[in-house]
């Protein structure tokens, strides 16, 4: 894909969807960052199940803290790998309060020297809660990058240095989610819906799936 062709195609996405939303219900870098983490290997549906009542009962570092492993475990049982996930909130909460006076830091290094905060996860907080032109690269947007030809890329990072480097810097804020929401409902990774998809034109897949037959 040329660097036309990929300002068409996220123009395309923009013009469907000009303010993407994150779909992790949070309040605060403080709740965007253990929703984030507590996404991996889970829905956003499931999460925000699980984290309503964690949040109603510890919607700062230092209640999530004195929550402890135990009483973050007894709200999210219902996602998977909730025991280390359990671990890791509290101990970022804790750290989160001794090291930088319970505010979510905005700076790479230091999101990142959190347990369970790994780039991806840092740049998912740096980018929603603090406006920075970031690009997490999940499964849907390194499908994505490769499928369309957008960024192709071997790795998670080979795709993320591969945007960064060609969408335009207008719309890298916004890039991460209009990838994400249109890889989670459009381009899916076993069918992709191309005949609904409105920057098909752009796209280089060459196998683009036509629209199932109408029963009469």
């Amino acid at each position: 894909m040329t660097l036309a062709e990929v300002r068409a195609f996220l123009e395309a996405l923009q013009r469907a969807d000009p303010e993407p939303r994150s779909e992790l219900a949070y309040a605060d870098p403080f709740t965007l960052l253990v929703a984030v983490v507590l996404s991996a290997q889970a829905t956003d549906v499931s999460v925000n199940k699980a984290t309503r009542g964690l949040f109603a009962a510890a919607p700062t570092p230092a209640a999530m803290a004195a929550l402890g492993v135990e009483g973050v475990a007894q709200h999210i049982r219902t996602i998977g790998l909730w025991q280390a996930k359990a671990r890791n909130v509290a101990e970022l909460s804790r750290l989160l309060v001794e090291r930088h006076g319970g505010v979510v830091p905005r700076d790479r290094e230091a999101l990142e020297a959190l347990p369970g905060v790994g780039r991806k996860t840092a740049n998912v907080v740096l980018n929603v809660a603090f406006g920075e032109p970031t690009m997490a690269v999940d499964t849907h947007i390194f499908r994505l990058g490769n499928r369309t030809g957008i960024a192709p890329g071997k790795t998670p990072r080979a795709v993320e240095d591969a945007l960064l480097a060609r969408v335009p810097p207008e719309l890298l804020r916004h890039a991460h989610h209009w990838l994400i929401l249109h890889g989670r409902y459009v381009c899916k990774a076993r069918a992709p819906e191309c005949w609904r998809c409105v920057a098909a034109s752009w796209c280089k897949y060459p196998e683009k799936v036509a629209a199932p037959a109408v029963k009469r």
